[in-house]
């Protein structure tokens, strides 16, 4: 390898991210607002200095080598450092012009990124918000890569190589429509609980949760007469029905349609957190942003 630092253009770590993001000569020059011979160009040159073909053509693309998967992410981290270095010492979030990426489910997206979105247009009114599904599978390689900035989840589907911080503690609550047949009772026996209809929110199609796992400990078990994939469409169901459901209590703050029911026995709650890669750790308008999901969620529950 031809270790001279002062022979390493930036220009070529910059095409090698490229160029490892997208797998094609063609999309990275793209990204980079170059031709395609220019990033040829640099490719020829990144594999003299690197003393390797960095990248290899098959019938599904180019496919990196295993020393271009070594250079990667330290190579990812200097351009990031290098970033940082590049903007303002101090963050200023009223003149910040940047887009924020956020994976999240439908949950997480209700009880933290609407009143982070509401806190943003205050006092950082040009901050644009990307909203992504989860994908735990992909979970490290979207934050490593820069793809994505921030994922809202649980500190068990957290990859341990990842920086986290829990928001806030959840608690499960029993909710109905508001003229529902048990709004006159003080109290749901946990027969009545059994008997009523229930709709169950599984992202696999499952009729069985942690409230079921907490009746199973009581040797009882409930009516699920539903199964959805989203949180979102549960209360427009309740309204046409006279069915019940077990959802997070920030689900329902904001709703009037809706009423709590007593739920009759205990379901575990869960922490929920967020994570983030080292790359930007550092980073003052990321550490901002993080800081105010803090803060957001701690007041939204309060």
């Amino acid at each position: 390898m031809k270790n001279d630092i002062k022979t390493l253009d930036l220009n070529l770590l910059k095409t090698f991210d490229a160029l490892m993001d997208e797998g094609s000569v063609t999309r990275a020059a793209q990204r980079l607002s170059l031709t395609q011979p220019a990033v040829s160009g640099m490719l020829i040159r990144l594999r003299d200095y690197f003393c390797d073909p960095l990248f290899v053509r098959t019938s599904h693309g180019m496919v990196p080598t295993l020393r271009a998967k070594e250079l990667a992410m330290p190579v990812k981290q200097i351009l990031t450092d290098i970033a940082i270095l590049l903007k303002p010492s101090k963050f200023e979030p009223m003149t910040a012009e940047l887009t924020y990426t956020i994976v999240a489910t439908d949950y997480a997206v209700k009880a933290v990124v609407v009143p982070l979105m509401a806190a943003l247009k205050h006092r950082a009114p040009n901050i644009k918000i990307s909203v992504r599904a989860v994908d735990n599978k992909r979970m490290y390689q979207q934050l490593s890569q820069g793809e994505v900035d921030l994922a809202l989840v649980t500190p068990q589907t957290t990859p341990g190589e990842l920086h986290g911080r829990a928001l806030y503690e959840e608690d499960y609550v029993c909710i109905a429509r508001r003229n529902h047949p048990l709004s006159a009772n003080s109290e749901m026996t946990l027969e009545q609980f059994c008997k009523q209809e229930h709709i169950l929110v599984s992202s696999e199609g499952s009729f069985s949760g942690v409230t079921d796992e907490a009746l199973a400990k009581l040797s009882l078990t409930r009516r699920v007469g539903m199964s959805v994939n989203s949180f979102q469409v549960v209360p427009d169901i309740l309204q046409v029905t006279d069915m019940i459901a077990v959802v997070p209590r920030r689900m329902v703050l904001t709703n009037n349609d809706l009423i709590i029911l007593p739920l009759p026995l205990k379901v575990p709650g869960f922490t929920k957190s967020m994570a983030w890669h080292e790359r930007t750790h550092r980073d003052p308008s990321h550490q901002w942003i993080r800081a105010l999901c803090v803060e957001v969620s701690q007041h939204t529950g309060s």
